[in-house]
């Protein structure tokens, strides 16, 4: 039998991380030393008194049915707290916070929610790959808002045509930022409150690495702003902050009718989160942050040692004050690809070219600081040994 898939898994590229797996798992076979910067999945382990809270949990036959559909009532209390003490932020736990199966989960199934064929969504780009393919399963069209150096990594919005505007239902994004480290201060979410209320947009904004930042910077909701709820949502996750990306546990929150939509979407598709990981995920909120500070200053010295690496061999990267990713321009005359085949090929170091984010990032590559620093130290020397210009010509 011949099977043919639908219209819109031939329209996907290959998955930009599966992709770096395949290759990764090729040298791997061969013998070769690899040093992993590509796929951004904590090498740290989740605490212990959370672990410990999962196991109790787990044992109790109670969480051993469904779960409700919306997250238990208990854990989005503790969101609705945690966001009042991080943020300054006031939630309804019941029509103001739902429960996610991991942040991506919840990204990928809104646009189901509020996006019809033909409808766009305005996503940044580079970006994290699901904000579009999320919007083109649900029938809808990306328009892409380019982020450049010139402009902070900030998307322009004054120089979105107002026709785009007019047909725009979401608005994606995400700060501080993946792939390139940026961030985003006040006056940014101003204007986007502002553009969205002018255009009745829906903004969904993926603040998955608020927590994982450096030099005592501490980043901020976009709910802080005025009117932020009237017009968006926010998506969080414990995957980064708490080191449990394999937990599958995150949120949304923010507008009770958008909030509300995607539960409708959700109710059809999934039956909820496990209990006993809610449960853990209670005691990671309300529990003891100093891990999360920790991990703060484990990546930050990872940051130190990988940008200081990249200069001394003429690489022109900048320090992130947040995420755990370095946004490192290639050297002259390579493309993204080429310098992410070269130092794949030459040095055994994976990364992520830019370019696999959206055509925006092409003279980039992404190298997430999930190696431990002796790692980090052995990358940068093979990188240091690399003479850009002599393989570039013999290439």
């Amino acid at each position: 039998m011949a099977v043919m898939k639908a219209d819109r898994l031939r329209q996907l590229p290959p998955y930009l991380f599966a992709e770096i797996d395949r290759l990764k798992a090729e040298l791997v076979a061969k013998g070769v030393d690899v040093i992993n910067l590509g796929v951004g999945d904590p090498d740290l382990p989740t605490p212990d008194h959370i672990i410990g809270e999962l196991a109790v949990a787990a044992k109790d036959p109670a969480n051993h049915q469904y779960p409700s559909y919306s997250g238990m009532n208990n854990f989005r209390v503790s969101v609705a707290e945690w966001y009042g003490k991080r943020f300054g932020v006031q939630l309804d736990p019941v029509s103001e916070v739902l429960t996610l199966i991991g942040s991506k989960e919840g990204i990928a199934h809104l646009p189901l929610a509020f996006i019809n064929p033909g409808d766009l969504a305005l996503v940044p780009s580079p970006a994290y790959p699901v904000y579009h393919i999320a919007t083109m399963f649900a029938g809808g069209e990306s328009w892409f808002m380019p982020l450049v150096k010139e402009n902070r990594f900030l998307p322009d919005l004054d120089d979105i045509p107002t026709e785009v505007a007019r047909r725009a239902k979401l608005m994606f994004i995400n700060y501080p930022n993946n792939p390139t480290g940026a961030v985003a201060e006040r006056g940014f979410f101003e204007q986007v409150v502002e553009f969205a209320k002018k255009y009745e947009i829906i903004v969904c904004h993926d603040a998955a690495y608020t927590e994982m930042a450096f030099d005592g910077y501490r980043p901020m909701s976009f709910l802080e702003v005025p009117g932020a709820k009237e017009v968006g949502i926010e998506f969080h996750s414990l995957s980064k902050t708490y080191n449990m990306t394999g937990w599958r546990l995150g949120f949304v929150v923010g507008n009770a009718e958008v909030v509300g939509g995607l539960g409708q979407i959700k109710s059809n598709i999934d039956s909820g989160a496990f209990n006993a990981v809610q449960f853990a995920g209670i005691k990671a909120l309300e529990g003891d942050q100093s891990p999360v500070a920790e991990n703060c200053r484990i990546y930050g010295e990872r940051r130190d040692i990988l940008i200081e690496g990249l200069k001394a061999a003429g690489l022109d990267a900048e320090a992130p004050k947040a995420t755990f990713y370095v946004w490192c321009p290639t050297p002259a005359g390579f493309t993204s690809k080429e310098f992410t085949a070269l130092l794949l090929t030459e040095a055994g170091i994976v990364t992520t070219p830019g370019s696999g984010f959206g055509e925006p990032g092409e003279g980039y590559v992404r190298m997430a600081l999930t190696v431990p620093k002796e790692r980090i130290r052995e990358a940068v020397e093979r990188i240091r040994k690399l003479s850009f210009n002599t393989t570039k010509a013999s290439a």
